[in-house]
């Protein structure tokens, strides 16, 4: 196994962990505050966006300066 595909494996396993707790905390914050269920929903949506994102980058070096 190349050290590029438990970079990718790595990568991927952490994206997931933090879209799945953005929303899971999300959820929480919109049962407890359903009137602000819209300014919650954007900023997860954006927070997620960004950590594909950071995901997407630590792939691409992964296989392509590792591999």
């Amino acid at each position: 196994m190349s050290v590029a595909a438990i970079g990718v494996g790595l990568a991927v396993i952490g994206a997931g962990l933090g879209i799945g707790t953005i929303g899971g905390k999300a959820m929480e914050g919109i049962a407890r505050q359903p009137e602000a269920a819209g300014d919650i929903r954007s900023n997860m949506i954006l927070m997620a966006a960004l950590i594909e994102g950071a995901a997407l980058i630590a792939i691409i070096l992964a296989v392509f300066v590792l591999g």
